[in-house]
């Protein structure tokens, strides 16, 4: 049997995927580990006694994980990459599969220093720097990183029933990042190449397409929908809507080649910025017989809240 958990961390994506037999776990992958915070500081504040909202390595551990066979990080913004350090606090990992591997004696960046950056770039900065203190300040706990190129599609066999396609942005835009992240920790500090490189990393993103059992179930990190209306976005049963139901996230073209059953929004309740958005979720309702929601998200007339720690679907 395999469990998907899309953990409600609030503010980003964190999604455990578990072979089982019976009660014995056989593999476990977690595809990125949610934000630093449950609540963050530029959002209204949560005043919701009934919320779920839980860190990915607090789940883990809740739900007795104390290993993980692999650890994908679909790309370094705060709210995919920021509860790492969490998560690694909780697990061992046997490999992690990033698109960076940051340097083997990567000092802070201190983002918040007196660098003269405006806030987009700081913010830049602060994403990768939390990310390689977490690997930083966990020595022994990933068995192997693996730096994955960008330049073709990865296919995995990650148990005997279980496969993995990983698929990527355009080929040029990994060694861009390479080289902007390389630059800032040799000290480098252009906040041209910075601001510009941020706002590319959506576009960086990967996204996962799992084979279980005949099943198809595609993850689609923060990949905006005109990225991939193309021959590889083929019919799946389980859609993890990209990008939090933002605008760009989705489109009816889309959600016609990809024809899924069931849709899961990673998102936060109450966020500011219309993710998720009600156009896109009416489309979802339209076009998606079963549609969920990590967090407690609700838009009258349209969802109502429903208080969860995660979104659990099993295939047998």
């Amino acid at each position: 049997m395999l469990i998907l958990d899309f953990i409600n961390v609030g503010n980003g994506d964190s999604i455990l995927i578990r072979e089982m037999d019976a009660q014995r776990q056989l593999f476990a992958m977690l595809v990125d580990c949610g934000h630093d915070c449950l609540e963050r500081d530029d959002h209204p504040p949560l005043k919701d006694e009934r919320s779920c909202r839980i860190y990915a390595g607090d789940f883990l551990k809740q739900n007795g994980v104390t290993h993980l066979d692999a650890l994908l990080l679909t790309h370094f913004h705060r709210d995919h990459i920021g509860g790492l350090s969490r998560v690694l606090e909780a697990v061992t990992v046997g490999e992690l599969l990033t698109t960076y591997v940051p340097p083997a004696d990567a000092v802070p960046l201190n983002p918040d220093g007196d660098n003269g950056l405006v806030k987009a770039a700081r913010n830049l900065l602060r994403c990768v720097d939390m990310y390689a203190a977490a690997l930083r300040e966990h020595p022994g706990r990933i068995g192997q990183v693996t730096e994955l190129v960008g330049d073709r599609t990865e296919t995995l066999r990650l148990t005997e029933e279980l496969s993995m396609d990983i698929l990527f942005g355009e080929p040029a835009l990994y060694p861009r990042q390479k080289l902007v992240y390389d630059r800032a920790f040799q000290g480098e500090r252009n906040g041209y190449d910075l601001i510009h490189w941020g706002k590319s990393m959506n576009v960086s993103s990967l996204r996962q397409r799992l084979y279980y059992h005949g099943r198809e179930i595609v993850l689609g990190g923060d990949a905006y929908a005109h990225m991939w209306e193309t021959a590889t976005a083929t019919p799946c049963d389980i859609l993890k809507v990209p990008h939090h139901a933002s605008l760009s996230s989705t489109t009816r073209k889309l959600l016609r080649l990809l024809q899924p059953k069931t849709a899961v929004v990673c998102v936060a309740a109450g966020r500011p910025d219309e993710r998720p958005h009600p156009y896109i979720v009416s489309l979802l309702q339209e076009m998606v017989p079963e549609l969920y929601f990590t967090d407690a998200v609700s838009l009258p007339g349209l969802v109502d809240p429903v208080y969860h720690e995660t979104v659990r679907l099993t295939i047998e």
